[in-house]
């Protein structure tokens, strides 16, 4: 271990994180200066926080591909004694908010493990359905507060608002762009056709505001965009799975989502409640009226 990171644990020990939000705190502010090996347990310790404080130390090592005495080290290096002090955070969390996504989990473990030929297309529907609620269960339990009144600050300051996403994120980004026409701001959606987002990228000016959603394996043209955002001085808006995200360092306010995933493929329901709770409440705020589309149509007729 070098010096300097033996110093750096003594310093901590005195001070450890007193609970998971904390400590997910101090693991993101820290995570570019983490080993490889620190950063793949940072990365495990948020992704299972749900679960951690169920798990021995061998169980971790062993899903993160390192030796028990990283997962030790991993922990002093945020100010704790060992990895027990560590998981007291995680027991302590461990409680009824968190439990429709645990027993979710567990139930979608012993479908998949029964063999997937044995469902019947009705099964599949209501396990589908089934984690889309536990996982919106998680969002609404999770959601900060304080940085989803800051996306709604921005947006309601900005004039230009930007939208980027691609892949499975690009429909979120589709119903936003819809949305936010409602309102008098100039929407500009980043559609990276033809790999254009460099292109469609330097129109963003200094007080503009992106929106950038994006989840793991992370989509280079939305990095790319928020990237450029960034540079040019704008405020990003991060829809995305961690703090330790490409997406979440230069974001002025960070939301978090995890999407529930069944038989390997991922919802959106958790992302696009997200994106509406965001328009409903920029609507609210700047006291947009609501006009059913059939007055619009008859008025403009």
């Amino acid at each position: 271990m070098n010096p300097s990171d033996t110093h750096r644990d003594r310093k901590n020990m005195s001070h450890p994180p007193a609970n998971v939000e904390q400590l997910l705190k101090a693991i993101s502010a820290e995570f570019d200066d983490l080993s490889k090996q620190l950063k793949v347990i940072a990365r495990y310790v948020e992704e299972h926080r749900d679960h951690l404080g169920l798990e021995g130390i061998q169980d971790v090592a062993a899903a993160c591909g390192v030796q028990p005495s990283a997962i030790v080290r991993f922990a002093k290096h945020f100010g704790f004694s060992g990895f027990s002090e560590m998981q007291k955070l995680f027991r302590d969390v461990i409680s009824r908010q968190i439990a429709p996504g645990r027993s979710y989990k567990a139930r979608i473990r012993e479908v998949i493990e029964a063999g997937a030929g044995q469902l019947t297309s009705a099964a599949i529907a209501h396990e589908f359905l089934s984690g889309s609620m536990a996982g919106l269960q998680e969002l609404q339990d999770g959601l900060d507060a304080t940085a989803f009144k800051k996306a709604v600050d921005l947006l309601t300051a900005a004039d230009n608002i930007w939208l980027v996403g691609s892949r499975r994120s690009f429909a979120a980004c589709v119903y936003l762009n819809y949305a936010l026409q409602h309102t008098d701001k100039r929407i500009h959606l980043v559609s990276a056709l033809g790999s254009t987002h460099e292109g469609q990228a330097r129109g963003i000016r200094k007080g503009d505001v992106v929106i950038a959603i994006s989840y793991a394996p992370y989509a280079e043209e939305t990095q790319v965009v928020a990237a450029a955002a960034a540079e040019k001085g704008a405020s990003l808006i991060s829809i995305t799975d961690s703090r330790m995200s490409p997406l979440a360092k230069d974001a002025k306010a960070l939301l978090l989502v995890q999407e529930s995933a069944v038989l390997g493929f991922r919802s959106l329901t958790s992302t696009m409640s997200l994106a509406q709770s965001l328009f409903i409440a920029l609507a609210y705020r700047l006291e947009l009226a609501y006009q059913p589309t059939t007055q619009r149509t008859r008025t403009s007729a």
